[in-house]
């Protein structure tokens, strides 16, 4: 019954060592790769010339009205042309309704979190320049707008700003792109004033 168990791991060992001899390698396919993104030197410049607010921006960004709204003369969009990406800054006058303009955040946060895997809020306090607010990040693949916030005086102003990309993004590869964005939209709103 040995002999006869041994001749057979013997022949199992031997009909593998033919078939994996015998076989080619096959080539496998490169996984994904990203191109590498070089990221401008840190530099900001204070913007100044909208009528209701300022902020220092990051020098690479030019500041433009928005097109579809001409009306709105503190509509602004914080262009990044580097990056194909826009900050788009909103302001309205509060009259009574900051609850309505809450609640407008809302529900722009919500439609996006269908695509988002995940959502971080911070809250926004700086009682010396009356700026209040909140912070939202989304992750996940194919999310419009990885960043959001609002910032208000609570009596007087409400603007929200949201980052977009000019392009569909996979957040996989932009996440370098999107936390030093993340770092300028920081100095944004550390930086806010009401006029």
């Amino acid at each position: 019954m040995m002999k006869r168990l041994l001749g057979l791991v013997g022949f199992v060992v031997l009909a593998m060592t033919i078939v994996s001899c015998g076989e080619e390698e096959r080539p496998l396919p490169k996984p994904k790769g990203y191109f590498r993104i070089d990221l401008p030197e840190k530099n900001y410049v204070n913007v100044d010339t909208i009528e209701r607010y300022a902020f220092e921006a990051p020098s690479y960004a030019t500041i433009t009205h928005d097109p579809f709204s001409p009306q709105e003369k503190n509509w602004i969009n914080v262009e990044m042309p580097c990056f194909k990406a826009s900050i788009h800054l909103t302001h309205k006058d509060v009259k009574g309704n900051l609850g309505e303009y809450l609640e407008d955040v809302h529900t722009m946060v919500t439609k996006h979190l269908q695509k988002a895997n995940g959502m971080n809020d911070s809250l926004i306090i700086n009682p010396e320049h009356k700026v209040y607010g909140m912070l939202i990040e989304m992750d996940g693949k194919g999310v419009a707008t990885p960043l959001q916030f609002y910032l208000t005086d609570s009596t007087s102003n409400f603007v929200r700003g949201a980052l977009y990309f000019n392009f569909v993004p996979n957040n996989d590869s932009m996440q370098p792109v999107i936390d030093y964005l993340r770092q300028d939209i920081d100095r944004m709103i550390n930086t806010f004033e009401w006029k």
